[in-house]
């Protein structure tokens, strides 16, 4: 089985590639708030407890989230593998997932950090904005959001390169050319279906 991290601040293209990645290479996609929204709409124990939560505008608790991914990735046991979008998050998340996916014999293969300067991130979010209709992506929160990318996530990234794990890709230049440098990266692992 293969799995992969995708990371990227807000704006990379991380769902765009998300997506071309999942098509090439027959992957599951593992996003946390699908899976906390599919967990809560078809009212499992775990998404009973994560209501709990998020009713009273918490957050979710890892061990709660941590469960929800070892269902789905149990659920779908003949899969060629997973992207993990939005999660591990933090550092002690990146350990919880590790330990999940040890126990299943399926660690982390790669990690891969889509690297964008942060003038084209505040210009890619707002032209989004201007299609998306979404008024909260000013740029002072688009400011922000990036800074808490940069103290939260890069210590993930941290994590992995310990491992030997990370590959960074340059996050600028064509949906095209950003897809076919992410490819050389995982066919050196993996060849595609």
């Amino acid at each position: 089985m293969f799995n992969l991290i995708l990371f990227g601040p807000p704006g990379s293209g991380k769902g765009t590639q998300s997506a071309n990645l999942l098509n090439k290479y027959k992957l599951q996609h593992i996003s946390t708030g699908d899976l906390l929204r599919d967990e809560v709409t078809r009212m499992t124990p775990l998404g009973s407890e994560a209501k709990k939560f998020m009713d009273q505008g918490m957050l979710v608790p890892d061990e709660v989230v941590i469960g929800m991914i070892s269902s789905k990735i149990d659920e779908t046991e003949n899969a060629r593998g997973f992207i993990f979008d939005g999660f591990p998050r933090t550092k002690q998340q990146a350990i919880a997932l590790d330990n999940l996916l040890d126990f299943k014999n399926t660690p982390i293969n790669l990690v891969l950090a889509l690297e964008v300067p942060d003038e084209e991130l505040t210009k890619r979010i707002l032209n989004r904005a201007l299609t998306s209709g979404r008024v909260d992506d000013t740029e002072e929160v688009i400011k922000k959001r990036v800074e808490e990318y940069r103290a939260k996530t890069e210590i993930v990234a941290s994590h992995y390169e310990d491992m030997d794990k990370v590959e960074r890709i340059n996050g600028e230049g064509t949906v095209e050319e950003i897809f076919a440098l992410l490819c050389s990266e995982i066919d050196k692992v993996i060849l595609p279906e």
